[in-house]
């Protein structure tokens, strides 16, 4: 069972890089295509997707790129995956069995509140990894 397409772990992935640089110097596509190892033709049609959604900003020009069009503490895993694969679904299931009615309930509901994550609550994932890389000798 899939969760993620390859097209919204890839929008994540882009999406990532973006937000790491977030600044008002637009980062050029090959920049975020090296970084984020995606191939850059399929690269500009996710971020062309994001673009439509108003989620990034792009800049034309010699010194152009993309940017994101909001701070990253407002744009949440559900909006990139909702831009790139259309509406997030998570099955409805009906059963008449009461106690696996509550269980996928609280499923429900716990998925949901993964998709909340914003790309600034990924700060939290990366502290995780520099503690992870750092070990006493």
């Amino acid at each position: 069972m899939t969760l993620l397409s390859s097209k919204g772990m890839y929008g994540l992935a882009a999406m990532f890089e973006l937000a790491q640089r977030n600044s008002d110097k637009p980062i050029q596509i090959k920049e975020i295509s090296k970084s984020a190892k995606i191939p850059q033709n399929y690269l500009e049609q996710l971020l062309n997707a994001l673009r439509k959604a108003k989620l990034v900003k792009s800049i034309r020009g010699a010194q152009g790129g993309y940017l994101l069009a909001d701070d990253p503490k407002n744009i949440s895993i559900k909006d990139i995956l909702v831009a790139l694969d259309g509406e997030v679904c998570i099955a409805q299931t009906k059963t008449d069995n009461p106690i696996l009615e509550l269980f996928y309930n609280d499923t429900r509901k716990k998925i949901e509140k993964i998709f909340e994550v914003t790309l600034a609550d990924f700060g939290q994932y990366i502290e995780k990894y520099t503690d992870s890389l750092h070990y006493d000798i």
